[in-house]
């Protein structure tokens, strides 16, 4: 399984790299932590980043954070809807992954 070999080679590089990893947990807290915009905007705007970036992993990420963020229906579709006009015709491949991405984590969320 390709994800399962991404996570066991992640583990093994932050092993040989521990500073690199800690410095980015430590930005990444600090970046999404509430501030004059929401911890819920920010994950979204992540996601619109992922979803231009065509990075499934990041849409997984920051789509499954923007749930937990309290995230509803409209406002991500709304996001999706500015990525895709901004991207195009990917958008109109990777907005329906992070769309598929966010039903699965709210029916998660909501069971």
């Amino acid at each position: 399984d390709e994800m399962r070999s991404n996570q066991e080679s992640a583990r093994e590089l932050r092993a040989l790299i521990p500073g690199t990893y800690d410095g980015f947990v430590q930005m990444h807290r600090a970046t999404f932590a509430d501030g004059e915009l929401s911890t819920k905007t920010k994950e979204l705007i992540a996601v619109a980043i992922a979803v231009a970036d065509k990075c499934d992993g990041c849409i997984a990420a920051h789509t499954r954070n923007a749930v937990r963020a309290g995230a509803n229906e409209q406002e991500f579709a709304e996001m999706l809807g500015v990525a895709i006009d901004m991207m195009g015709g990917p958008g109109t491949v990777y907005g329906p992954r992070a769309w598929q991405a966010y039903t699965e984590f709210k029916a998660d969320q909501s069971g």
